[in-house]
């Protein structure tokens, strides 16, 4: 669930030179709720300092962005955005990285995209896009056909090699999108889910087991949840983090 931003404002490096002055420690954050700070800790202990990622759903190149601290460090990666006009933002806010205009889906297809009057629900579900108007009072703007490739063939025309991170949120494909990863031949050390889906009216949210049983079974730990997001760290990198220490 993100929100749309303009542009890249110069209120952090103004906020970071006052907290310096008044001796107060300041990071900022460009996820939703502080996720990016969070994996980057992750990182730090799993000693990655550049972290590869695939970043589905990726929306914006940094307003509510899981993926763009990392870029900034030096670290690139591949942003997957289906909204046309999105991924014109994308290309040029993160010319470094590989932008596609696609989506990633359990299957190689042309699917039905439902772009929002609020663009941060855009989905590719039917049943979504149909609760969007229902619960919540938006409207369908456009229906387009989009391109989407399975998670493998994204990582291997893209990037060549499994990525460190996978950051995902697709607006009702999520579970999915998982399902359909071979962890066998493809096992990132972190990925940041959303886990959460919107209740109608008051803003309760619903959170989805199903996804949190699948990152289990499939040798992953819940590191840390942000109750919209969940972050999990690949059970054999976390052996391995243990060992270290």
């Amino acid at each position: 669930m993100r929100a749309l931003g303009d542009r890249e404002s110069g209120w952090p490096r103004i906020a970071a030179y006052l907290s310096l002055r008044a001796g107060i420690y300041y990071r900022k954050s460009w996820s939703q709720c502080g996720e990016d700070l969070i994996m980057r800790y992750l990182f730090d202990l799993l000693r990655i300092a550049r972290p590869s990622y695939i970043d589905i759903g990726a929306h914006h190149p940094w307003y509510y962005n899981n993926t763009y601290l990392f870029y900034r460090q030096g670290a690139r990666g591949v942003n997957v955005e289906p909204d046309p006009s999105l991924y014109a933002g994308l290309r040029k806010g993160r010319p470094r990285d590989v932008n596609l205009n696609i989506g990633i889906g359990p299957r190689e297809a042309e699917m039905d995209f439902y772009v929002m009057s609020r663009r941060t629900l855009n989905t590719f579900s039917a049943v979504e896009a149909k609760k969007c108007v229902e619960q919540h009072g938006l409207r369908i703007v456009d229906t387009r056909r989009i391109k989407v490739q399975t998670f493998a063939q994204a990582v291997d025309t893209h990037m060549g090699r499994t990525p460190d991170l996978v950051s995902l949120d697709v607006e009702g494909l999520d579970l999915d999108i998982l399902r359909s990863i071979d962890f066998a031949r493809h096992r990132p050390h972190v990925f940041c889910v959303e886990t959460l889906s919107y209740a109608q009216g008051d803003g309760s949210g619903i959170k989805s087991p199903e996804i949190h049983a699948l990152m289990i079974a499939n040798g992953y730990k819940l590191y840390a949840d942000t109750y919209i997001n969940s972050i999990y760290v690949a059970e054999s990198s976390w052996r391995t983090l243990r060992t270290r220490q």
